[in-house]
């Protein structure tokens, strides 16, 4: 048997002194090391969690842990042993841990819809996110559907097709929300309080929302409206951003005109663009607006140049989500920019911790950052090209 040693990496063309592996049996030195060697006829078997082991300088029951996500390492030794896993290319045999666990290796990710970039995005950060553990993701679009998502925590649901879920829910309420099957590992986005039975991760919308409302009244704004508000059960999100909406006016010795403050079913152009057509018939239309998404705002802008009003000299708009189109409009679009990849990240973080526990885990609410970028929506070209908008 040859020794462990330092092999010529002939797809790199170099000897390849970065990339130690241990040599089992009489193999060619022609195949190359772990990492640079390619797929193909007589290529060397998938690098082993032992090998990752070995490089890192712990033991196998450390990396396990690493890939599986468990809590107990230290962010040290996690560093060190992604490096290794980077590395040698390692990839955990997902099928046979799944099979030894009973498990699917699939996480359910439940929104209300798929056309808002908004979700798109924060589908591609938990898509990565479980990805890295060695999970895959199946997507569900409820649209608003009570039984519909109900359907995903109910109690003696099958888990053959997914071992959590991740669920922005839409149609169910705080109650129907508390019903869930308790031995579901269950993460919830957006605002509903777990009250000690799930996870929820989310921004503190009525902060977020005072944000956006004081940054319109400090550049001098006398009437500020609001569109979005969902004054019904399960309109809770809607619901914070006018709480935050009040309470910047009363920080700021403000009053708030209720004329102002326009409901909409959905946060989409659609319902921004009418909600716009509605405030500029009014007999005092507003002087600034703040949209309860970025898409609400497009509506709004879309509307406003139609009219020739001029944004934002005649009126500014701030929105919310700070999704990518909001960045490329014309004028690009002031807004509340949440931490969508620390969403996903944490999201997927809790739903496999509670797949992994034997015992129930309390539910815990986490709160994401979030920071107002400053745009041309707002402040005009020439501010918000100085030095620290944004």
């Amino acid at each position: 048997m040859a020794r462990p040693g330092i092999f010529l990496c002939s797809a790199a063309k170099t000897a390849c002194l970065e990339h130690r592996w241990t040599a089992r049996g009489n193999l060619p030195e022609t195949r190359g090391c772990p990492r640079h060697r390619k797929r193909g006829a007589g290529m060397r078997r998938d690098v082993t969690l032992r090998e990752v082991a070995e490089l890192a300088g712990v033991s196998s029951r450390t990396v396990s842990n690493v890939v599986n996500g468990y809590a107990n390492v230290t962010e040290r030794t996690r560093a060190r042993v992604m490096h290794a896993v980077e590395q040698l290319g390692y990839r955990p045999n997902v099928l046979a841990r799944n099979l030894a666990q009973g498990r699917s290796g699939q996480l359910a990710v439940v929104v209300p819809y798929l056309d808002t970039p908004y979700f798109a995005e924060l589908l591609q950060g938990i898509i990565r996110a479980a990805r890295v553990q060695g999970y895959n993701v199946l997507i569900d679009q409820t649209d608003g559907d009570p039984d519909h998502e109900r359907m995903f925590i109910r109690h003696g649901r099958s888990r053959l097709l997914f071992d959590g879920v991740i669920f922005s829910p839409l149609g169910l309420d705080q109650q129907a929300l508390a019903d869930h099957d308790p031995s579901l590992p269950l993460v919830i986005l957006g605002e509903r309080v777990s009250q000690g039975t799930f996870d929820h991760v989310g921004i503190d919308d009525v902060a977020a929302s005072r944000l956006a409302t004081e940054h319109l009244l400090d550049l001098g704004r006398q009437r500020v409206a609001a569109i979005g508000d969902q004054p019904y059960p399960t309109g809770e999100a809607a619901q914070l951003r006018t709480r935050g909406f009040r309470e910047a006016h009363d920080h700021r010795s403000a009053a708030v005109h209720e004329e102002l403050i326009i409901a909409t079913p959905r946060f989409n152009r659609a319902d921004g663009a009418g909600a716009m057509r509605h405030l500029l018939d009014l007999p005092e239309p507003p002087d600034a607006v703040f949209c309860y998404s970025d898409l609400v705002a497009l509506g709004a802008m879309h509307v406003l140049a139609s009219r020739g009003i001029r944004v934002p000299e005649d009126v500014a708009v701030i929105g919310y989500d700070d999704i990518e189109d909001g960045a490329y409009a014309n004028p690009p679009v002031s807004t509340i920019s949440p931490d969508k990849e620390g969403i996903a990240t944490v999201a997927v973080e809790r739903v496999l911790l509670r797949i992994a526990s034997p015992t129930p885990v309390p539910g815990v609410e986490l709160r994401a950052p979030h920071r107002l970028v400053v745009r041309e929506s707002t402040v005009g070209r020439a501010a918000a090209s100085r030095p620290g908008a944004g």
